[in-house]
């Protein structure tokens, strides 16, 4: 025993230290090792493990248009029960090459645990650039051009507008309802910027909008020449956007803000045009300023055209891309009050998210509940694709054959142009009887099999306690008491007709029905994004928080998603006597949520303020409304 205990110490011993050894942490640096004069590149740290108090490296030879800007990723893998977590730092520099040579960078350091980590060494070689005409890129601004004195030093302090500037692309001006566009925002830029900062996003208002971009991702740089001056090139947002309604759609600008250097100018004039031009001469005139500069990009105007109405299936609720459809149950034979599990799975690209039910019917003697819905979307530039998956756990109360109708699944295929309608086969359920559990029920209290319970098995003894005894002759029939018996049962059975009734037509009245659960989903809908805001899934946390305030705006009050709009809104809350001071704070928070996905900062602090805005928001729409 003593022999087996020292050998799995060891063991473990051993793993613990191949494990520390695979965690070793290591601050990376890359680039590129041969650049053109002119050219913009990136200078890359990583860091394998959380650290602070990151240091940069000197960095001479090159003009620093901006950084560090700092991204953080974390992953977590579990394979065959073993779950591991990583986390990645990078520190991002965007350079330029100024002038031809070969420069090393110095190494940086960052601190993680109290320990000092250096990272590598790097060496730069610059060479001429091939397209060069004769005139070597200013990297620390342009110089103005224009005539005499006319113009005020702060005038040519602020530079020329042209210098940098900001544009809004989309990828369709003229596409379907439901169908997917990308908007990418893009910076040009001819001076050295610094601290560029997103101030204001726009609500995109008739828009479904999740954000392409995370936040580990690197600036994609590129250059572009425009009326012959070549500009350096970043996207700064790609959005994707699915339109929810149709009808000419303007998307506003946005907004940003960043420090420019400028070439400061201080036009000589002596009278004669030999010394006016060498005192003017940029060697004399080498100052720069530092500017802010608010930049503001086009709006965009989208016309969004309807779905065609010949050939709509009638269970087609807005699905548009390209779609395939599966379902499956996994058992066909099962007994009274077992759990049976019908899953549905939509696969493919397009707005796959806003897919929210399935066109679905059980057996009368089926108890079914509302499904278990499963996301697994990725988003790339291109769009989004993935998966949907509705888990609907029914129990069968009756033994018998029953049959599940085939599930149809209808969409409207970009590629044919045509609507698509997909089937499932009908399942058959062979339902037999429990064995030997007369007296057992079954009750179900949540969306898991391991919920699911008997309760009333216990074996019921024989009564053996004596009987009451009456005197001779008296009978309880025709007393007063047997006739209370009599007529209690037809009263009984008359209330519980009203009531039933009453019951139906509220259930059959959808609008209703959502109205009274428009709460209870918004709150279940919160939960699920604190859920992601623990576990630092920023980009499902606002989806979660967009769905829940939207999704309660229509379920209360009756509006389609699709026509859910700002001013839909405000219409609706002053129909309800809403007052204008919670109106304005409801309008208020969705504005945030949208502007708080893309706004720097410290992601928890957010994410905690949205959160909080959002219950309270929904808390005091209840009291105005009761």
């Amino acid at each position: 025993m003593l022999k087996r205990f020292i050998f799995s110490f060891i063991v473990f011993a051993l793993v613990a230290a191949t494990t520390c050894y695979a965690q070793d942490i290591r601050l990376t640096g890359q680039s590129k090792q041969v650049v053109a004069v002119g050219e913009t590149f990136t200078l890359i740290y990583t860091l394998n493990a959380q650290g602070n108090g990151f240091r940069g490296p000197n960095i001479q030879g090159f003009d620093m248009l901006s950084g560090p800007n700092t991204s953080t990723s974390s992953s977590i893998r579990s394979v065959n029960g073993n779950t591991t977590m990583s986390i990645t730092y990078t520190f991002t520099y965007l350079l330029q090459a100024t002038r031809e040579g070969t420069f090393d960078i110095p190494a940086a350091s960052v601190s993680v645990n109290g320990k000092q980590i250096t990272s590598n060494t790097l060496s730069i070689k610059v060479v001429k650039n091939p397209n060069s005409q004769g005139t070597q890129y200013q990297g620390s601004g342009n110089q103005s051009r224009g005539g005499g004195g006319g113009g005020t030093q702060a005038a040519a302090n602020a530079g020329n507008p042209n210098d940098v500037f900001i544009k809004a692309f989309a990828s369709s001006s003229n596409p379907l309802q439901g169908e997917g566009i990308v908007v990418t925002y893009k910076i040009y830029f001819k001076v050295n910027i610094s601290q560029p900062y997103i101030s204001k996003l726009p609500s995109f208002s008739g828009f479904w909008s999740p954000n392409l971009a995370k936040e580990n991702d690197k600036l994609q740089q590129s250059t572009e020449v425009i009326d012959g001056v070549q500009y350096t090139v970043a996207d700064i947002r790609k959005i994707a956007l699915f339109p929810l309604k149709s009808g000419r759609l303007t998307i506003d600008p946005l907004e940003l803000t960043c420090v420019a250097q400028v070439k400061k100018q201080s036009k000589t004039k002596t009278g004669d045009p030999f010394f006016d031009d060498f005192f003017n001469d940029s060697f004399f005139n080498s100052g720069v300023a530092n500017v802010e500069k608010t930049l503001k990009s086009n709006p965009v105007v989208i016309n969004v055209q309807p779905l065609p109405e010949a050939g709509k299936p009638a269970d087609f609720s807005g699905a548009v891309g390209s779609f395939t459809f599966h379902s499956e149950v996994d058992k066909t034979r099962v007994k009274t009050n077992e759990a049976v599990t019908l899953k549905c799975t939509v696969s493919g690209k397009g707005n796959i998210q806003l897919i929210d039910k399935m066109n679905v019917s059980f057996p009368p003697d089926f108890e079914s509940y509302d499904p278990k819905v499963t996301s697994d979307v990725q988003t790339t530039g291109a769009g989004i694709s993935g998966s949907q998956v509705f888990e609907y756990l029914l129990i069968p109360r009756k033994a018998g054959k029953f049959n599940i109708k085939p599930i149809t699944f209808s969409y409207f295929d970009l590629e044919k142009r045509r609507y698509i309608s997909l089937s499932s086969p009908e399942f058959s359920l062979d339902v037999e009887k429990g064995s030997g559990e007369s007296g057992a029920v079954m009750t179900y209290s949540g969306a898991n099999k391991e919920e699911i319970k008997y309760i009333g098995s216990d074996i019921r003894h024989i009564k053996d306690t004596g009987f009451p005894l009456v005197p001779a002759g008296s009978r309880f029939f025709n007393s007063m008491g047997f006739w209370a018996l009599m007529i209690c049962p037809l009263l009984l059975f008359l209330v519980f007709l009203v009531l039933w009734r009453k019951l139906a037509a509220r259930r059959s009245d959808t609008i209703l029905m959502k109205n009274l659960k428009a709460t209870k989903i918004a709150r279940r809908r919160l939960q699920k994004a604190e859920q992601f805001q623990k576990a630092g899934q920023q980009d499902n946390f606002y989806i979660a928080i967009s769905q829940s305030l939207w999704g309660y705006l229509s379920d209360k009050f009756g509006i389609p998603m699709a026509e859910l709009s700002i001013d839909s809104v405000h219409e609706a809350l002053v129909r309800k006597n809403v007052s204008e001071a919670i109106i304005s704070q409801f309008i208020e928070t969705l504005n945030n949520t949208e502007f708080s996905r893309f706004a720097p900062g410290e992601k928890n602090v957010n994410m905690e303020r949205i959160y909080n805005e959002a219950l309270e928001i929904i808390t005091k729409m209840e009291r105005e409304l009761r």
